[in-house]
């Protein structure tokens, strides 16, 4: 459907059951929900699918190693149950990987094992693999270019990984194969609480990106699925004074990845140290035929779309990837940054400690004025939170209780058949990606005309047509995640892709941010404008 009946529909829409803000993760779930259970469903994202945190990921589908160890055995088991939903719906984007911990004292071998034996029992039949203890030999085997000074051998386990930015998408196209309406780069710039002929609804205020008309929406329940911006979207529908405002739900912190070539770690599994010199945990992860090491941990009190990463953060990466592999990584190997902000639930006021110390879990909490807000958790466990959501609308009498428990079932759009073979995740992006859409793909014009890491002309145009990507940036950053991968070839290809952008849609492809854009993914002195 094109933009403009999307806009048409929107407005001759008298009303929603469910509209739900925000177009990441958590939003796009509940949407899916929704739209499974039969309500009429509005998504609207100011910007793009899973153009914040929700494409920023460390791209692990993970139980929560590091929970366990924090004794969160709740947690970590409904991850384990959820990661292996996420395995079974979206095969073509989420698949197991295997993780080796090298040990470079002889008690972590050990030490470091029995959890992760304990990780497997508690996986049952959702778990992907056996935990393994491995010898010095194998271990080098398991991880060529992995430092060899010091090391007595490793434990190998597994858990999954994905592509988050796509598998959003999946979700989004899939709510809206389910009947659901979503739409990008619709800004609701505020929410009231009204009485329609005795029966309370909502009226949301909506911006349109493109053409900046306006737009009135009501529902019978919102929900404020904004990630670390749902402070603000509950200010702004509170209608209470500044003092009366809602207390605050978010203290954000940010995660930054660096991306390297493989040949720093040729091999197919994932590297994991699980107690750096601070105490951080550090990622060595194989993906789309990069590696990605990670992640930080740092409190951040503004809230920037684009956040850069801080100089000592980039100095942790580099330093800690320097003391485990046996070549060491500089800012000249580097090939793309990204930064993430967590939506951490925020404290009591009394409370001390950073980041580390803050709940992972998500909480839900349902406004005077009737708005549903939830926040916190992480990707593994989108589709359970989504369901949490729609528990508490029916508690609150927002919306009439239906049953639920579709979406564990419910393959997302370009699922193969579980029996078909899958191009590993980590391998280099390609047509595999798209899963049952590839022949679409292929029957868009311009199958023969390269552009640069995998992508084609015919890429570009089924983006335009069928996966609501508008701007240079949408397509290279998210519908393909050239910017993530290598941001000086991003920017290279960025001109191509605007032109066949220009073909296909009236609205500017917004070239100049783009290129704009690219410096964020670059240290300083690598930056394509100077």
């Amino acid at each position: 459907m094109k933009r403009a009946e999307l806009l048409q529909s929107l407005s001759g829409t008298p009303l929603f059951d469910l509209a739900v803000v925000g177009g990441g993760a958590t939003g796009l779930g509940v949407a899916l929900d929704a739209a499974l259970r039969g309500f009429s469903v509005v998504l609207l994202e100011s910007h793009d699918f899973a153009g914040g945190t929700s494409s920023r990921s460390t791209k692990l589908l993970h139980g929560g190693v590091r929970y366990l160890a924090q004794g969160n055995v709740a947690l970590v088991r409904e991850a384990l149950a959820e990661r292996a939903t996420v395995l079974r719906i979206a095969p073509h984007l989420a698949q197991p990987l295997p993780f080796v911990m090298p040990s470079y004292g002889w008690w972590q071998t050990p030490f470091y094992g029995v959890g992760l034996k304990l990780y497997d029992l508690m996986a049952g039949r959702a778990g992907l693999g056996r935990t393994a203890f491995l010898n010095r030999r194998q271990t080098l085997e398991a991880l060529p270019g992995v430092n060899p000074q010091g090391l007595h051998g490793g434990v190998q386990y597994w858990d999954g990984q994905f592509d988050d930015a796509r598998l959003a998408l999946a979700l989004a196209r899939t709510a809206e194969a389910a009947g659901a309406l979503v739409l990008n780069y619709a800004r609701v710039t505020a929410v009231r609480r009204l009485d329609d002929a005795g029966h309370p609804v909502s009226e949301l205020d909506v911006s349109d990106r493109f053409s900046e008309a306006l737009y009135k929406v009501r529902a019978r329940c919102v929900v404020n699925a904004t990630g670390v911006w749902v402070d603000e979207l509950r200010a702004h529908s509170s209608g209470a004074s500044a003092q009366d405002a809602p207390k605050r739900m978010v203290s954000p912190s940010q995660g930054v990845h660096v991306v390297v070539d493989r040949e720093f770690l040729p091999g197919d599994q994932a590297l994991l140290v699980p107690k750096t010199r601070d105490g951080r945990v550090l990622f060595a992860v194989p993906w789309l035929g990069k590696l990605v090491l990670g992640t930080t941990d740092t409190p951040r009190q503004d809230l920037p779309r684009e956040p850069d990463a801080f100089a000592e953060e980039l100095d942790f990466i580099l330093s800690e990837a320097g003391h485990v592999l046996s070549r060491p990584v500089t800012k000249a190997d580097i090939r793309s940054i990204w930064v993430g902000l967590r939506p951490l639930v925020a404290p009591p006021e009394t409370s001390e400690g950073g980041t580390k110390v803050l709940s992972r879990e998500h909480t839900i909490v349902v406004d005077a004025n009737g708005l549903v807000t939830v926040t916190g958790g992480k990707w593994t466990t989108y589709r359970a939170m989504a369901e949490d959501v729609l528990d508490r609308c029916f508690a609150s009498a927002l919306l009439p209780r239906r049953p639920g428990g579709l979406s564990e079932r419910h393959t997302l759009l370009g699922a193969p058949a579980a029996e078909a073979p899958a191009t590993p995740i980590y391998a280099p992006p390609g047509l595999h990606l798209y899963g049952t859409e590839r022949q679409r793909v292929l029957d868009c014009p311009g199958n023969d005309r390269p552009l640069g890491m995998g992508l084609t002309e015919a890429m570009v145009r089924y983006a335009a047509r069928h996966e609501h990507a508008h701007t240079v940036e949408d397509v290279l950053a998210r519908r393909w995640r050239a910017l993530f991968l290598d941001a000086r070839a991003a920017a290279g290809m960025a001109p191509d892709v605007a032109a066949i952008l220009t073909q296909e849609q009236a609205a500017d492809p917004e070239l100049d941010h783009f290129l704009s854009l690219c410096d964020h993914y670059l240290p300083a002195h690598a930056a394509v404008r100077t």
